[in-house]
């Protein structure tokens, strides 16, 4: 009788374990203190419960039997699993491994912002004045969080916080600011149908970070693209350099005989009169004492530029871009050519094969000129996809050998020149070919005579190395110390800069990348395009769409009830 007493006692003290053990979890949660109370009941309740189960096992042989050997194993087992999956996730939390498999890079940063934050020289946070926080926001704000320490962001409910609200001049919901040290600036505002752009995060830290400015004149008088909003306007290519830190202003030479010294780059945006001799010459001596230019001519104009153009080895060439290549994809017409050749400069480097769209374009010839330096930037495809078209009257378009030059032909050009202020002396280049040679033709020493006018020829797109050869640097002088560059870029068309073209493809890149490297600031990196999703969708004829009705919903199940009736007839 007493051992059996016994027996029921420890088994009662065994129970007393767990007791203990809830006693104090329920004192620690609900004070949301562990002080020495819980931690003295928890522990006692741990080592009553530990003796409790060594006793019963020394009792009932529990160790040797079989059945527990296996529970042992497979308890031994869980715990290492649980072990390795906890390892695991401690490596993950400290150190992050992402791997982006979508085919745009859709949730990755571009090069251009991991870069911008890693070398960030003070502290940056994004406040975002919002009740909600949408995953993908907070997803973007942690892809840039992980490159810097120094970049923080951090949701503010505006009636909760409304002193730090009224400090930003919070006005609505959705309002996402940028603060640097004394610096403040607005983003953007997010909502339902707008998202926290990538692109304009980045733009804003670049302004807030860089204290220097760049100004931009644009050309009026002429009938260049208006640059507010409107049918066929450049509203959208200005706010794109406003937002790159770059600040506008219109520029009419016909009432300023000179191009302004604080002027880093002038753009002249598809003329449709032309310019005054005055006005033509005010651009020289810009270009002269290391200006940068940037000219958008459009076919059937003239914008009277042919002797700046003269100087730098550049010729508007009138007759018509046609692609017949990109018609119906990108749906203009084959007088839109579809670029995806590009050349071997900072403009393009990031392009890859992407698409730029040219809405009624002119081919550029170029020929070779001493201390100039000519890299092509757009190529259209090879003949018999594109041509130049000298028709320009007749509604269908066809390659005429006599009169239409065979593609490849080069819609954009970048020149750079090397000027040489208060020096009489002038460089020395050695003799160069009349136009960018083939890398065939690049090994001969010999110069190869200027072509006919009524026949230019297509421009190859040189190679890194080949460039060099090209347009060999001018020996130095005494005054070369002193010596600045002018830079110049030259496109046969302005229409894929208006509002609706701009933001399209890659059109607006090649624009700002131009007056980015046209302003010569090193330091400003070059425009972010928008990421897409690959457009996978087919687009199909009414023929090919009838087809498929009829063979999906005849053909096919006519099919498949012949192939049910020969089975049941060989089995009957």
């Amino acid at each position: 009788m007493k051992i059996v007493a016994k027996k029921k006692l420890w088994k009662y003290l065994f129970w007393l374990g767990p007791f203990l053990i809830t006693v104090g979890l329920t004192v620690g949660l609900v004070s949301e203190q562990w002080g020495l109370i819980p931690l003295a009941f928890i522990i006692t309740g741990i080592v009553i419960s530990g003796l409790g189960i060594i006793w019963q096992s020394y009792q009932s042989n529990w160790w040797n039997r079989r059945s527990t050997q296996a529970g042992t194993n497979a308890l031994v087992a869980t715990l290492a699993v649980l072990a390795i999956l906890g390892f695991i996730n401690f490596l993950g939390t400290r150190y992050h491994l992402r791997a982006d498999l979508t085919e745009a890079q859709l949730f990755t940063l571009a090069p251009q912002s991991r870069e911008l934050v890693r070398v960030l020289p003070q502290p940056v946070k994004v406040w975002i004045f919002d009740i909600n926080q949408n995953p993908q926001d907070r997803e973007l704000l942690e892809n840039y969080q992980r490159q810097s320490s120094k970049f923080k962001y951090e949701y503010i409910d505006p009636q909760a916080r409304p002193g730090l609200a009224e400090k930003f001049g919070v006005k609505d919901y959705g309002e996402v600011y940028l603060e640097s040290s004394d610096k403040r600036q607005l983003v953007q505002t997010v909502n339902e149908n707008e998202r926290l752009s990538e692109i304009r995060l980045t733009s804003r830290l670049q302004q807030l970070t860089n204290s220097t400015t760049a100004k931009v004149y644009l050309l009026q008088g002429h009938g260049e693209r208006q640059l507010s909003a409107g049918k066929g306007a450049i509203s959208q290519a200005v706010q794109g350099l406003g937002d790159k830190n770059f600040t506008t202003s219109p520029l009419n030479l016909g009432e300023t005989s000179k191009v302004p010294q604080d002027a880093a780059v002038v753009i002249v945006a598809g003329p449709k009169r032309g310019l005054f001799e005055g006005e033509v010459k005010a651009l020289q001596e810009y270009l002269n004492r290391g200006g940068n230019l940037l000219l958008m001519i459009d076919p059937n104009t003239d914008p009277k530029l042919n002797s700046l153009l003269q100087e730098w080895g550049v010729r508007l060439d009138n007759r018509l871009a046609v692609d017949i290549s990109g018609e119906s994809v990108v749906g203009l017409g084959p007088a839109a050519p579809l670029v995806t050749e590009y050349g071997q400069h900072p403009i393009t480097k990031d392009f890859g094969n992407g698409n730029s769209f040219y809405p009624i374009a002119r081919p550029l010839e170029i020929n070779s000129v001493p201390g100039v330096q000519a890299t092509p930037l757009l190529r259209t495809k090879p003949y018999p996809n594109s041509w130049a078209e000298s028709d320009l009257q007749s509604e269908k378009l066809e390659f005429n050998a006599d009169k239409d030059l065979k593609g490849p032909l080069t819609l954009g050009v970048a020149l750079t020149r090397k000027q040489t202020p208060k020096s009489t002396s002038t460089p020395q280049a050695s003799p160069t070919p009349s136009l960018l040679p083939s890398p065939t033709t690049q090994s001969k020493t010999s110069p190869t005579p200027s072509p006919s006018p009524k026949t230019p020829q297509a421009l190859p797109l040189p190679s890194p190395t080949t460039q060099s050869k090209t347009s060999p640097t001018p020996s130095p002088t005494p005054s070369s110390q002193t010596a600045t560059e002018s830079r110049l870029v030259v496109l046969g068309n302005s229409d894929f800069a208006t509002d609706g073209l701009f933001q399209q493809q890659l059109n607006g890149d090649v624009f700002l990348n131009s007056v980015t490297w046209l302003s010569q600031q090193d330091q400003q990196p070059l425009s972010i395009r928008p990421k897409e999703p690959k457009n996978r969708r087919i687009t199909l004829t009414t023929t090919q769409g009838n087809l498929l009705i009829l063979s999906s919903l005849l053909i096919l199940p006519l099919i498949g009830f012949a192939i049910a009736v020969i089975i049941w007839w060989k089995r009957r």
